[in-house]
């Protein structure tokens, strides 16, 4: 894992400030022409009052735009506090070299034509870099849209769409690696209803990044939510300590990663020019914290909308008042779906409810019909009763059209606001169908709203899953004694012997060089034995028929050995044969537990069931290393083949305690045998009755050599 430049500055986004929230911006390149790339952000600053002062630079102009202009870098009064670069490729170096010597403290380039394209563009933009260090200057892009800053008049971007509009007023960040998307989601934005003043498009990320673009908007006070689209991960530390400082200041962020699918990664090369890690790692690195993931730009703005409201319940429920029964039941499939707990109301609240109205059904959803529009009291009383007796932390309240009609919309709204402030610290959410107009009251109620029923399940059970990442405590940092793994191939009896050290627990086994050790020790162990080819060359020895199961008997022992070493010698003539492992055969559940070491975030554990189930259902959990025997247990359960562990169908429980604690044993070892490491196998491995234990019966390690793991 790269180092960051960022590790010895401290993680310092306040360096971004220039650069976002400046009091003087030079524009070279500046155009005359308002729609030209470098005429636009003067544009759109005259017209939106930019308080700060504007330089173009021009050799060729007096003035643009009817601003005095100078002609070169030179003859700038000051030192601006960022620059605006729109100059093709090649003058850009040279741009920046006199930006430098100014004094400039940031600067953003659109100009295109650097890593993007590869060959001599990677070169050039590195150039790029050196110069803007030399001069302790911040840069954005190259191949960036730009930033702006609605609540400073401030806009150091092309985008075009803001001829349509400029953002809202509101607390919502956008940091984006594309350009276009990100003007694009300030387009859906808009269209929503959404306020988002500040936007950051890092482009190429030739120095700063995108954790680092999070990290400012989090840091501003004028923002409460961060939304992003990422396309990769370019710097590690950057964007773990962004998640950090968000988790510390109860600001979330909701993420849009594209890239999940193999044809979305390749994309994704080709646009950014940067390393796409496993999707399944970097959804385990983001559960440590309080980010959401969506699938789609509705989504996203669907969770930020409902995050503006800051209330992040723990232990999230559901309880639900409506008028329509068919809305119950799709909202009541849609909790399901997606996790969101709805129990029922307790029986005694019920039958009180009953009382109220006797054709009501008061079990949760609660419908209390069309006829509650008669008696309005009755909505309040429901409402209540759900928070009161339920006690349910998000309540959602189905009222479609009939909400915001004339004759209902205001003493509606009166009843919910009555419950609303007596509890303010629940979610409140209503599905309404109605204009800008209709609905106002009830958004400056504060209650979030949503005309479609299912978006609305989805933002409050995001809004739990918030809860319940900021009540959690960050991972604590840890540092660990290396480890020195062995030079080349690693045996799986050397592999067995490395992890017993960290009390990772194999059967009964012995390398043996002949068939009369065989028959001697598999007598010592005990009937059943299972037999191996012993071979740091031969990894996976049941691919050439080395593994040979339920070997009973002195003679099957004596025969096993001679067949694995005669299949050895002619199914891997190159491989160096140590003779054949001898091993106790037990039985249990089947699971695999792994370690994966990602090229971004370092070494990761896998747990699943194992044997053929890994490849054939691929139900499996994924955790950064370390974690303790908590965060192990919390792993192993997370499958969806759990059941099987915990007793389902009759079946014994498994020793889930002795199994934890091996997996939070092997994140620890992970840890500590460093960039060497490459992949730790344990397949499978028998899980025992509660209190018997958990035993490794095979294990494979991969290492590369030092000069390939610097390299990674």
């Amino acid at each position: 894992m790269q180092e960051s430049k960022n590790q010895a500055s401290g993680m310092r986004f306040d360096s971004l400030t220039s650069l976002l929230q400046p009091r003087s911006v030079a524009v070279v390149g500046a155009s005359t022409d308002p729609t030209r790339i470098g005429g636009r952000p003067i544009s759109y600053m005259l017209r939106q009052g930019f308080s700060g002062r504007l330089m173009p630079v021009n050799p060729k102009r007096e003035q643009v735009q009817g601003i005095p202009a100078f002609g070169h870098v030179d003859d700038l009064p000051e030192a601006p506090d960022t620059a605006i670069v729109a100059v093709p490729a090649a003058q850009v170096l040279a741009t920046i070299e006199a930006l430098g010597a100014k004094g400039a403290r940031s600067a953003l380039i659109f100009s295109s034509g650097f890593s993007e394209v590869g060959g001599e563009g990677v070169e050039l933009q590195a150039a790029l870099v050196d110069a803007a260090r030399r001069w302790n200057m911040r840069l954005l892009g190259p191949n960036t849209a730009g930033v702006f800053n609605a609540n400073h008049g401030y806009y150091g971007t092309f985008a075009s769409g803001l001829e349509r509009g400029f953002p809202l007023p509101g607390r919502i960040g956008i940091a984006s690696q594309s350009g276009a998307y990100g003007a694009h989601l300030l387009g859906l934005a808009r269209a929503r209803g959404l306020g988002t003043p500040i936007m950051v498009a890092t482009g190429n990320e030739c120095d700063i990044t995108l954790g680092e673009s999070i990290g400012w908007l989090v840091e501003n006070p004028d923002i409460d939510v961060v939304t992003a689209y990422a396309e990769s991960v370019r710097d590690v530390d950057s964007f773990i300590a962004a998640l950090e400082v968000a988790h510390r200041a109860r600001k979330p962020i909701i993420l849009q990663k594209v890239g999940r699918s193999s044809l979305g990664q390749r994309a994704a090369l080709s646009h950014t020019a940067a390393l796409v890690g496993d999707d399944k790692v970097f959804d385990a690195i983001l559960a440590d914290y309080a980010v959401i993931r969506t699938n789609s730009s509705a989504e996203l703005l669907n969770i930020a909308y409902a995050a503006t409201r800051r209330i992040y319940p723990v232990n999230n429920s559901l309880g639900m008042v409506t008028i329509s029964g068919g809305a119950g039941i799709i909202v009541s499939d849609a909790a399901e779906d997606i996790g969101l707990p709805m129990p029922s109301m307790p029986e005694a609240s019920q039958a009180r409810l009953k009382e109220l109205l006797p054709f009501s059904s008061p079990i949760n959803p609660v419908d209390f019909t069309a006829h509650v529009l008669n008696d309005l009291a009755l909505a309040s009383q429901f409402t209540e009763s759900l928070i009161t007796d339920g006690g349910y932390a998000s309540v959602l309240a189905f009222f479609s059209q009939a909400g915001t009609v004339p004759s209902i919309a205001p003493r509606l709204c009166e009843a919910f606001k009555t419950v609303k402030q007596a509890h303010p610290e629940r979610l409140f959410v209503i599905s309404l169908i109605g204009d800008e107009e209709q609905v106002a009251p009830y958004e400056e109620a504060g209650f979030v709203l949503f005309e479609d029923p299912t978006e609305a399940v989805t933002a409050i059970a995001a809004m739990g899953r918030l809860g319940d990442a900021f009540a959690r405590p960050l991972p604590e940092p840890q540092t660990f004694e290396p480890i020195e793994l062995p030079n080349g191939a690693i045996s799986e009896a050397c592999a067995k012997t490395l992890l017993s050290d960290f009390g990772i627990a194999s059967v009964p086994e012995r390398v043996v060089s002949d068939a009369g050790q065989a028959e001697r020790y598999a007598a010592e162990i005990g009937f059943p034995v299972v037999m191996k080819i012993a071979s740091a060359d031969i990894p996976h020895k049941s691919e050439i028929g080395g593994v040979l199961l339920n070997v009973m008997g002195a003679a099957a022992v004596r025969d096993g050995f001679e067949t694995l070493m005669a299949r050895g010698r002619e199914r891997a003539p190159d491989a160096r044969l140590d003779g054949v492992l001898v091993a106790r055969q037990i039985s249990g559940v089947e699971c695999f537990m792994g370690i994966k070491r990602d090229p971004l975030f370092g070494p990761v554990a896998v747990f699943g069931l194992g044997g053929i189930f890994v490849e054939v259902l691929k139900d499996l959990a994924f955790r950064r290393c370390p974690f303790d025997v908590a965060g192990a247990r919390e792993l192993i359960l997370s499958i969806k083949g759990a059941p099987l562990l915990l007793g389902a169908r009759g079946r014994a429980p498994v020793d889930i305690d002795a199994l934890a604690k091996m997996l939070s044993e092997l994140s620890v070892f992970a840890c500590r045998a460093g960039v060497r490491l490459q992949s730790v196998d344990l397949n499978p491995v028998f899980a025992l009755p509660t209190g018997q234990g958990a035993f490794a019966a095979d294990a494979v390690i991969e290492t590369t050599e030092v000069a390939d793991a610097a390299r990674s």
